[in-house]
């Protein structure tokens, strides 16, 4: 009943059939893709999610280790229209946010298509509509929304001799938990959140960042920062959020923790890198529990060189080295340069709405949700949940207005 065949020209494949979709369509179906649905739904727009995996929210509930938190209080997590069960603790566990989010989906019947990886999607101007390919159907649409967000496939670094080193090595989305690697020598590439809290585990069970308390004078330190920033600017904030950082963890260029440059807020509005929040690794690392080390100069058969040129050996290398967009590998130039030709029909001299390097929308927050030609960015503010949850209210009202006229004139 929501999918009605209309033919607009020939199919971009030739056996695909064509499916012509009033409403918007959503690729993904993360938090991101399920927050804006809901928004729609309850503005009364039709609309389609198209999830390559076999269930929603894949990274949490595929890709996530099974001691994970939330890093941020809960009221700076929930997505639109459905506020957390008040039982639930400040900072939720991974069960209890994914137990969140099947209630929201249960709650607003959201049902998207699984196992729908799209191969590729066009702006086509001569109907001035989307043709998104997914499966064995092209789909047609005026609108589409990329929820797939800031980290789609996992980044696995260039280093040399990766290849060589003849013990475990895995990713942490295919880390789980401590206990598979009990008594084991691990090496944890990658000091952000997740490094960090994996190296964490490991220790409970026998490079350059910011580490921060997850909590200052009792306030979440992400709420403070968000509190002062009404007030004082980045720069401000940032020498207060210091000064109380090296009061309660003291020096951690001691412990082999160099801090950057700048602050931990504008080196997160300028490169994306989102500060440490400590839930008690540091504690180890003081203790010397846990050992941080300089750069790796290359892996060898048992372990790896480093760049001071000290040798250690390993039982596992776990890389904590993040995730990427994958934009750019789908909504781009097929047949004819067909990308360019979109890129200069819409945008003119403009560059196109996504960075073609990083897969991220060009314009900045707070104005990286839409594009044009009906091409709209959810969950790509570099801000967590609650960017995306600003994305998709944004993008739900503009639909909606645009919807009302088209449709209900």
């Amino acid at each position: 009943p929501f999918l009605q065949l209309k033919l607009h020209g020939p199919p971009m494949t030739s056996n695909l059939k064509q499916v012509w979709f009033p409403g918007p369509l959503i690729v993904g179906a993360g938090p991101s893709g399920i927050a804006t649905a809901a928004c729609l739904k309850e503005r009364g727009v039709p609309y389609l999610i198209l999830e390559k995996e076999t269930c929603f929210a894949p990274s949490w509930k595929l890709r996530t280790y099974e001691r994970l938190k939330l890093h941020l209080p809960k009221q700076y997590c929930e997505l639109p229209l459905m506020a957390f069960p008040p039982e639930f603790p400040t900072y939720p566990t991974k069960q209890q946010f994914i137990s969140y989010l099947d209630a929201y989906v249960e709650r607003f019947a959201i049902k998207p298509l699984f196992g729908m990886a799209v191969r590729v999607a066009e702006y086509d101007p001569s109907v001035r509509f989307w043709r998104v390919e997914a499966g064995d159907l092209e789909f047609i649409c005026r609108w589409l929304i990329v929820a797939t967000g800031e980290n789609a496939e996992v980044v696995w670094p260039e280093i040399r001799g990766i290849s060589r080193f003849r013990g475990q090595l895995l990713h942490t989305s295919c880390y789980m938990k401590g206990d598979d690697h009990r008594g084991e020598k691990v090496l944890v590439v990658g000091s952000g959140n997740s490094g960090m809290e994996v190296a964490l585990d490991l220790c409970d069970n026998d490079a350059k960042l910011h580490i921060l308390p997850r909590e200052l004078l009792g306030i979440s330190t992400f709420g403070l920062s968000m509190a002062l920033l009404k007030w004082l600017p980045v720069k401000a904030v940032d020498a207060l959020l210091l000064f109380g950082t090296r009061l309660l963890l003291g020096d951690t260029e001691k412990y082999g923790i160099k801090r950057p440059a700048i602050g931990p807020l504008e080196l997160k509005s300028a490169a994306g890198k989102t500060p440490v929040l400590d839930i008690g690794t540091f504690a180890k690392i003081k203790s010397g529990q846990i050992k941080v080390v300089p750069d790796i100069n290359q892996f060898t058969s048992k372990g790896a060189e480093f760049a001071d040129g000290e040798h250690e050996e390993f039982d596992s290398i776990i890389l904590a080295t993040g995730y990427k967009s994958n934009v750019t590998s789908w909504l781009k130039r097929k047949k004819k340069d067909f990308y360019v030709s979109y890129c200069r029909f819409a945008y003119g001299k403009e560059e196109e709405f996504f960075g073609e390097k990083d897969g991220f929308p060009r314009t900045s927050f707070p104005n990286s949700w839409r594009g044009k030609n009906g091409l709209y960015a959810a969950g790509f503010t570099r801000r967590g949940l609650l960017g995306a949850s600003m994305d998709a209210c944004k993008i739900a009202e503009d639909i909606a207005n645009l919807w009302s006229r088209r449709y209900q004139a």
